[in-house]
Protein backbone atom coordinates (compact mmCIF):
# COMPACT_ATOMS: atom_id res chain seq x y z
CA UNK A 1 0.00 0.00 0.00
CA UNK A 2 1.18 3.59 -0.97
CA UNK A 3 0.96 5.50 2.63
CA UNK A 4 0.69 9.77 2.14
CA UNK A 5 2.70 9.84 5.62
CA UNK A 6 5.24 7.62 7.19
CA UNK A 7 5.38 8.68 10.65
CA UNK A 8 8.61 7.63 13.22
CA UNK A 9 7.13 7.80 16.85
CA UNK A 10 10.24 7.43 19.09
CA UNK A 11 9.04 6.42 22.66
CA UNK A 12 5.22 4.78 21.22
CA UNK A 13 5.48 2.04 23.78
CA UNK A 14 5.55 4.47 27.00
CA UNK A 15 2.70 5.82 28.41
CA UNK A 16 2.30 9.13 26.46
CA UNK A 17 3.63 7.49 23.25
CA UNK A 18 1.09 3.99 23.07
CA UNK A 19 -1.71 6.47 23.33
CA UNK A 20 -0.14 8.63 20.51
CA UNK A 21 0.33 5.36 18.51
CA UNK A 22 -2.97 3.75 18.71
CA UNK A 23 -4.56 6.75 18.07
CA UNK A 24 -3.00 7.46 14.43
CA UNK A 25 -2.77 3.75 13.88
CA UNK A 26 -6.98 3.73 14.10
CA UNK A 27 -7.27 6.99 12.72
CA UNK A 28 -4.87 7.39 10.19
CA UNK A 29 -4.81 4.37 7.91
CA UNK A 30 -3.16 5.86 4.99
CA UNK A 31 -0.14 6.45 7.01
CA UNK A 32 2.62 3.92 8.13
CA UNK A 33 2.95 4.12 11.88
CA UNK A 34 6.39 3.21 12.77
CA UNK A 35 6.94 2.65 16.83
CA UNK A 36 10.81 3.06 18.13
CA UNK A 37 11.04 1.85 21.70
CA UNK A 38 14.52 0.60 23.51
CA UNK A 39 11.82 -0.93 25.85
CA UNK A 40 13.69 -0.26 29.11
CA UNK A 41 11.50 -0.32 32.47
CA UNK A 42 8.98 2.56 31.41
CA UNK A 43 8.59 1.26 27.57
CA UNK A 44 5.61 -2.09 27.36
CA UNK A 45 4.33 -3.20 23.97
CA UNK A 46 1.69 -4.71 25.89
CA UNK A 47 0.12 -0.77 25.56
CA UNK A 48 0.17 -1.59 22.25
CA UNK A 49 -2.11 -4.76 22.15
CA UNK A 50 -5.15 -3.98 20.22
CA UNK A 51 -2.89 -2.32 17.39
CA UNK A 52 -0.22 -4.89 17.17
CA UNK A 53 -1.25 -6.40 14.38
CA UNK A 54 -2.72 -3.53 12.20
CA UNK A 55 -1.26 -3.27 8.14
CA UNK A 56 -0.34 0.36 8.88
CA UNK A 57 1.86 -0.91 12.09
CA UNK A 58 5.53 -1.28 12.76
CA UNK A 59 7.58 -1.51 15.78
CA UNK A 60 11.66 -1.28 15.80
CA UNK A 61 13.46 -1.80 19.20
CA UNK A 62 16.76 0.44 18.95
CA UNK A 63 17.58 2.92 21.17
CA UNK A 64 17.80 7.02 19.78
CA UNK A 65 21.56 7.33 20.77
CA UNK A 66 22.39 4.62 18.30
CA UNK A 67 22.86 6.64 14.74
CA UNK A 68 23.01 3.77 12.55
CA UNK A 69 20.08 2.40 13.74
CA UNK A 70 18.44 5.39 13.42
CA UNK A 71 19.84 5.80 9.81
CA UNK A 72 18.97 2.65 8.90
CA UNK A 73 15.11 2.95 10.11
CA UNK A 74 15.00 6.15 8.38
CA UNK A 75 16.08 4.91 5.49
CA UNK A 76 14.36 1.40 5.38
CA UNK A 77 10.99 3.16 6.15
CA UNK A 78 10.97 6.37 4.10
CA UNK A 79 10.59 8.19 7.25
CA UNK A 80 8.40 11.25 6.31
CA UNK A 81 7.83 12.84 9.86
CA UNK A 82 8.77 12.33 13.59
CA UNK A 83 6.85 12.77 16.82
CA UNK A 84 9.45 12.54 19.48
CA UNK A 85 8.53 11.46 23.04
CA UNK A 86 11.23 9.05 23.46
CA UNK A 87 12.48 9.97 26.72
CA UNK A 88 13.36 9.21 30.44
CA UNK A 89 11.05 11.10 32.60
CA UNK A 90 10.98 10.69 36.15
CA UNK A 91 12.12 13.36 38.17
CA UNK A 92 13.35 11.45 41.50
CA UNK A 93 15.38 9.19 38.84
CA UNK A 94 16.63 12.06 37.13
CA UNK A 95 18.59 13.11 40.66
CA UNK A 96 19.99 9.30 41.57
CA UNK A 97 21.32 8.91 38.03
CA UNK A 98 21.69 12.48 35.74
CA UNK A 99 23.50 10.77 32.69
CA UNK A 100 21.30 8.54 31.46
CA UNK A 101 19.07 11.87 31.44
CA UNK A 102 21.59 13.34 29.54
CA UNK A 103 21.94 10.56 27.07
CA UNK A 104 18.44 9.31 26.03
CA UNK A 105 16.82 13.18 26.59
CA UNK A 106 19.93 15.42 24.25
CA UNK A 107 22.38 13.39 22.67
CA UNK A 108 19.26 10.78 21.73
CA UNK A 109 17.57 14.03 20.21
CA UNK A 110 20.30 15.33 18.89
CA UNK A 111 20.94 12.09 16.96
CA UNK A 112 17.36 12.30 15.76
CA UNK A 113 17.54 15.63 14.39
CA UNK A 114 20.65 14.51 12.85
CA UNK A 115 18.89 11.72 11.28
CA UNK A 116 16.12 13.77 10.29
CA UNK A 117 18.13 16.57 8.46
CA UNK A 118 20.53 14.34 6.63
CA UNK A 119 17.17 12.35 5.13
CA UNK A 120 15.58 15.12 4.39
CA UNK A 121 17.52 17.86 3.83
CA UNK A 122 16.14 20.73 2.78
CA UNK A 123 12.58 19.54 0.96
CA UNK A 124 9.81 21.19 2.06
CA UNK A 125 6.65 19.04 4.11
CA UNK A 126 8.15 17.35 6.79
CA UNK A 127 7.29 17.37 10.30
CA UNK A 128 9.67 17.12 13.00
CA UNK A 129 7.44 17.29 16.41
CA UNK A 130 9.20 17.45 19.56
CA UNK A 131 7.14 16.87 22.95
CA UNK A 132 8.61 18.44 25.81
CA UNK A 133 7.28 19.22 29.34
CA UNK A 134 6.29 22.26 31.50
CA UNK A 135 8.96 21.41 33.64
CA UNK A 136 12.16 23.04 31.52
CA UNK A 137 9.95 26.81 32.83
CA UNK A 138 10.79 25.90 36.41
CA UNK A 139 8.15 26.58 39.47
CA UNK A 140 5.40 29.50 40.06
CA UNK A 141 4.67 31.40 42.50
CA UNK A 142 1.23 31.43 43.73
CA UNK A 143 -0.32 32.93 40.62
CA UNK A 144 0.29 33.39 36.79
CA UNK A 145 0.75 30.58 34.42
CA UNK A 146 3.11 29.00 32.07
CA UNK A 147 3.02 30.87 28.52
CA UNK A 148 4.85 30.13 25.34
CA UNK A 149 7.01 33.31 25.66
CA UNK A 150 7.96 32.26 29.45
CA UNK A 151 11.65 32.04 30.37
CA UNK A 152 13.12 28.45 30.85
CA UNK A 153 14.62 28.14 34.38
CA UNK A 154 14.51 24.29 35.27
CA UNK A 155 15.42 22.98 38.21
CA UNK A 156 15.80 19.07 38.06
CA UNK A 157 18.56 17.33 36.39
CA UNK A 158 15.22 15.58 34.34
CA UNK A 159 13.87 19.16 33.46
CA UNK A 160 17.30 20.58 32.56
CA UNK A 161 17.76 17.68 29.75
CA UNK A 162 14.47 18.49 28.69
CA UNK A 163 15.37 22.10 28.19
CA UNK A 164 18.47 21.37 26.61
CA UNK A 165 16.39 18.89 24.31
CA UNK A 166 14.12 21.66 23.50
CA UNK A 167 16.79 23.96 22.70
CA UNK A 168 18.13 21.94 20.13
CA UNK A 169 15.35 21.46 18.20
CA UNK A 170 14.67 25.14 17.79
CA UNK A 171 18.77 25.38 17.01
CA UNK A 172 18.12 22.77 14.51
CA UNK A 173 15.37 25.28 12.34
CA UNK A 174 16.89 28.41 13.22
CA UNK A 175 20.34 26.95 11.65
CA UNK A 176 19.40 24.47 9.34
CA UNK A 177 16.01 24.96 8.50
CA UNK A 178 15.02 22.04 9.97
CA UNK A 179 10.64 22.13 9.99
CA UNK A 180 9.65 21.41 13.20
CA UNK A 181 6.93 21.79 16.05
CA UNK A 182 6.96 21.67 19.41
CA UNK A 183 4.47 20.93 22.51
CA UNK A 184 4.93 21.54 26.19
CA UNK A 185 2.82 19.54 28.81
CA UNK A 186 1.48 19.56 31.87
CA UNK A 187 1.21 16.64 34.31
CA UNK A 188 -0.41 13.81 32.56
CA UNK A 189 -2.47 11.16 33.82
CA UNK A 190 -4.61 8.06 32.49
CA UNK A 191 -4.51 4.15 31.67
CA UNK A 192 -0.76 2.08 30.99
CA UNK A 193 1.41 4.79 33.57
CA UNK A 194 3.64 3.27 34.93
CA UNK A 195 3.10 2.89 38.68
CA UNK A 196 5.73 4.49 40.08
CA UNK A 197 4.06 7.86 39.35
CA UNK A 198 1.44 9.85 41.58
CA UNK A 199 -1.86 8.52 40.57
CA UNK A 200 -1.04 5.69 39.25
CA UNK A 201 1.27 4.47 42.76
CA UNK A 202 -1.57 5.99 45.00
CA UNK A 203 -4.13 3.55 43.33
CA UNK A 204 -2.07 0.42 43.39
CA UNK A 205 -0.90 1.11 46.77
CA UNK A 206 -4.56 1.95 48.21
CA UNK A 207 -6.00 -1.26 46.82
CA UNK A 208 -3.11 -2.73 48.36
CA UNK A 209 -3.81 -1.05 51.80
CA UNK A 210 -0.03 -0.06 51.63
CA UNK A 211 1.26 3.94 52.86
CA UNK A 212 0.42 6.97 50.24
CA UNK A 213 3.77 8.61 50.44
CA UNK A 214 3.02 12.40 50.33
CA UNK A 215 6.24 14.91 50.03
CA UNK A 216 6.29 17.48 52.38
CA UNK A 217 3.03 19.03 53.67
CA UNK A 218 1.51 18.12 49.76
CA UNK A 219 0.85 21.69 49.08
CA UNK A 220 2.81 21.23 45.76
CA UNK A 221 0.67 22.18 42.66
CA UNK A 222 0.14 20.50 39.41
CA UNK A 223 -1.97 21.17 36.17
CA UNK A 224 -3.28 17.58 35.59
CA UNK A 225 -4.17 16.59 31.81
CA UNK A 226 -5.84 13.16 30.81
CA UNK A 227 -3.22 11.37 28.15
CA UNK A 228 -5.60 11.19 25.65
CA UNK A 229 -6.73 14.53 25.41
CA UNK A 230 -2.67 15.10 25.19
CA UNK A 231 -2.50 12.90 22.62
CA UNK A 232 -5.73 14.60 20.61
CA UNK A 233 -3.67 18.13 20.97
CA UNK A 234 -0.21 16.16 19.51
CA UNK A 235 -2.87 15.08 16.57
CA UNK A 236 -3.78 18.74 16.34
CA UNK A 237 -0.38 20.11 16.32
CA UNK A 238 1.39 17.82 14.67
CA UNK A 239 -1.25 18.65 11.50
CA UNK A 240 -2.24 22.17 12.21
CA UNK A 241 0.13 23.71 14.13
CA UNK A 242 2.81 26.54 12.55
CA UNK A 243 6.00 25.65 11.48
CA UNK A 244 9.13 27.04 14.21
CA UNK A 245 6.26 27.32 16.55
CA UNK A 246 5.55 25.69 20.20
CA UNK A 247 2.32 25.48 21.98
CA UNK A 248 1.77 24.38 25.59
CA UNK A 249 -0.98 21.96 26.68
CA UNK A 250 -2.43 22.20 29.72
CA UNK A 251 -5.65 20.15 31.18
CA UNK A 252 -6.85 23.76 32.81
CA UNK A 253 -7.19 22.71 36.41
CA UNK A 254 -4.71 22.85 39.05
CA UNK A 255 -4.61 20.40 42.22
CA UNK A 256 -2.30 20.31 45.25
CA UNK A 257 -0.90 16.83 45.79
CA UNK A 258 -2.66 16.39 49.20
CA UNK A 259 -6.01 17.34 47.46
CA UNK A 260 -5.74 15.03 45.09
CA UNK A 261 -4.72 12.22 47.28
CA UNK A 262 -7.54 12.65 49.09
CA UNK A 263 -10.00 13.20 45.98
CA UNK A 264 -8.46 9.43 45.13
CA UNK A 265 -9.34 8.53 48.15
CA UNK A 266 -12.55 9.19 48.70
CA UNK A 267 -13.43 7.86 44.73
CA UNK A 268 -11.35 4.50 45.64
CA UNK A 269 -13.55 4.12 49.21
CA UNK A 270 -16.59 4.60 47.28
CA UNK A 271 -15.71 1.65 44.60
CA UNK A 272 -13.65 -0.58 46.71
CA UNK A 273 -16.79 -0.13 49.17
CA UNK A 274 -14.82 0.72 52.08
CA UNK A 275 -15.96 3.14 54.96
CA UNK A 276 -15.24 6.53 53.76
CA UNK A 277 -12.00 7.95 55.15
CA UNK A 278 -10.46 4.89 54.98
CA UNK A 279 -8.08 4.63 51.99
CA UNK A 280 -7.17 8.62 53.56
CA UNK A 281 -5.69 6.76 56.62
CA UNK A 282 -2.52 5.46 54.96
CA UNK A 283 -1.35 8.96 53.84
CA UNK A 284 2.17 9.46 55.29
CA UNK A 285 4.23 12.22 54.90
CA UNK A 286 7.34 11.70 53.36
CA UNK A 287 10.64 14.00 53.37
CA UNK A 288 10.47 16.71 50.26
CA UNK A 289 11.96 15.97 47.13
CA UNK A 290 15.35 18.31 46.50
CA UNK A 291 14.32 20.69 44.11
CA UNK A 292 10.48 19.87 44.37
CA UNK A 293 9.40 22.61 42.06
CA UNK A 294 6.31 24.39 43.74
CA UNK A 295 3.87 25.11 41.55
CA UNK A 296 3.57 24.63 37.68
CA UNK A 297 -0.03 25.99 35.70
CA UNK A 298 0.01 25.95 31.86
CA UNK A 299 -1.66 28.61 29.87
CA UNK A 300 -3.07 26.87 26.57
CA UNK A 301 -4.59 29.86 24.79
CA UNK A 302 -2.77 29.69 21.90
CA UNK A 303 -3.52 25.98 21.77
CA UNK A 304 -7.16 26.90 21.66
CA UNK A 305 -7.06 30.07 20.00
CA UNK A 306 -5.47 29.17 16.98
CA UNK A 307 -5.41 25.35 16.80
CA UNK A 308 -9.20 25.18 18.47
CA UNK A 309 -8.13 22.20 21.14
CA UNK A 310 -9.29 22.18 24.63
CA UNK A 311 -9.53 19.25 27.06
CA UNK A 312 -12.91 16.89 26.18
CA UNK A 313 -13.05 15.67 30.42
CA UNK A 314 -12.50 17.27 33.49
CA UNK A 315 -10.29 16.10 36.23
CA UNK A 316 -12.96 14.69 37.76
CA UNK A 317 -14.48 12.27 34.91
CA UNK A 318 -11.02 11.71 33.88
CA UNK A 319 -9.96 10.33 37.25
CA UNK A 320 -12.83 8.58 36.90
CA UNK A 321 -11.93 7.01 33.85
CA UNK A 322 -8.50 6.13 35.49
CA UNK A 323 -9.84 4.40 38.65
CA UNK A 324 -12.05 2.06 36.57
CA UNK A 325 -9.04 1.28 34.17
CA UNK A 326 -6.47 0.19 36.95
CA UNK A 327 -9.54 -1.94 38.76
CA UNK A 328 -10.22 -3.64 35.75
CA UNK A 329 -6.52 -3.78 34.74
CA UNK A 330 -4.50 -5.30 37.95
CA UNK A 331 -3.35 -8.63 35.62
CA UNK A 332 -1.01 -5.41 33.53
CA UNK A 333 -0.12 -3.26 36.94
CA UNK A 334 0.95 -6.67 38.58
CA UNK A 335 2.89 -7.51 35.37
CA UNK A 336 4.25 -4.49 35.23
CA UNK A 337 5.53 -4.67 38.69
CA UNK A 338 7.56 -6.97 38.52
Amino acid sequence: MNYSKHILVTGGAGFIGSHVVRRLVKNYPNYLIVNLDNLTYAGNLENLKDVEGANNYRFERADICDAAALKRIFNEYHITDVIHLAAESHVDRSIEGPMEFVMTNVVGTVQLLQAARAVWGQEPNHVFHHVSTDEVYGSLGDTGLFEESTAYDPRSPYSASKASSDHFVRAYFHTYGLPIKMSNCSNNYGSHHFPEKLIPLMIHNIIENKPLPVYGKGDNIRDWLWVEDHASAIDTIFHNGRVGESYNVGGLNEWTNLELVHYLCRCMDEKLGRPEGKSAELITYVTDRAGHDKRYAIDATKLATELGWKPSVTFEEGLNLTIDWYLANQDWVKKIGK
